[in-house]
């Protein structure tokens, strides 16, 4: 991938939405919702402190996390769909 976050920014790859309920019925794509959870692909280097240092982010490339219903920016990069959203956008890391 040729593209890097910037400063606390993360990337993200939407996970799929199941194609069906728990009981089995089918759902047409126009009426499943995006899922909130995600794979990290790249983050940026962290926030700046007020004493100039570097402040790491908790999340690293390969985490899967969840994040908001409406956290982040979609863009299309290579022609995957992928979020671009900030580090405080991310509601906790999955193990």
């Amino acid at each position: 991938m040729t593209f890097r976050p910037l400063h606390d920014r993360v990337l993200v790859r939407r996970l799929e939405a199941p194609e069906k309920t728990s009981g089995g019925i089918i759902i047409p794509d126009n009426a499943r919702e995006k899922p909130q959870e995600g794979e990290v692909v790249a983050v940026g280097a962290g926030t700046l402190a007020e004493n100039g240092d570097v402040i790491a982010l908790d999340v690293k490339a390969g985490d899967r996390i969840l994040f908001g219903k409406w956290s982040g920016t979609e863009i299309k990069i290579e022609g995957e769909d992928l979020i671009i959203m900030k580090d405080s956008d991310v509601l906790g890391i999955l193990d």
